[in-house]
């Protein structure tokens, strides 16, 4: 019989809360019926298992970074657009890193279609047609931008910026002031380059 009080959105952040404290790969309904002090058995009638629960979490910090960078892009344009949208992924890495980890789970395609990953596609190329880019650039662009992004914050996390001069936050700002100068200057295909004829 379900507990009187628990949702399955009432799980999900509150597993969510708990991936942010001892790591997304920590969370299981084993561990989150703990943290509710009940019984694991109480929690099936609200999730399947922990995949669901693990997708939930998924699709709600997709869904909060999706947000977050509307939020952010309104307005903006260009490196103006470009920066906003980056920070957007570093400031929720830092504050939410178990959620972020989360937002990184592969998901099958129906639930992937369904969810706020598209707006993220969506904002990402409507930054990049800011800078003239049309397909297949655009799709080589997106890929280096979330390459990039991730691959930062990841290895930032992680302490491998923390030994060394200059400091990360500077690094970060240079780095993006590369990537605006790469997009606005983007190489164009040249013979022999894959999907182009010689």
């Amino acid at each position: 019989m379900a507990r009187v009080g628990l949702t399955p959105e009432l799980l999900t952040r509150a597993g969510a809360e708990l991936a942010d404290e001892v790591g997304f790969d920590q969370v299981t309904v084993s561990a989150l019926a703990r943290r509710f002090d009940v019984k694991v058995a109480s929690l099936y009638s609200h999730l399947r298992n922990s995949r669901e629960l693990r997708t939930r979490i998924a699709l709600l910090a997709l869904e909060e970074m999706a947000d977050r960078a509307a939020e952010a892009l309104a307005g903006r344009a260009g490196r103006d657009a470009l920066t906003a949208f980056a920070h957007v992924y570093r400031d929720y890495a830092r504050e939410h890193p178990g959620r972020y980890t989360a937002a990184r789970l592969p998901l099958d395609p129906e639930t992937a279609a369904a969810s706020a990953g598209v707006r993220h596609a969506q904002m990402t190329r409507a930054i990049l047609r800011g800078y003239h880019l049309t397909e297949p650039d655009q799709t080589h662009a997106v890929r280096m931008l979330g390459s990039v992004f991730h691959g930062y914050v990841s290895l930032e996390a992680a302490g491998g910026f923390s030994h060394s001069a200059p400091g990360s936050e500077e690094s970060w700002a240079r780095i993006l002031d590369a990537l605006d100068a790469l997009l606005r200057n983007w190489p164009t295909a040249g013979p022999g380059t894959p999907g182009t004829t010689d």
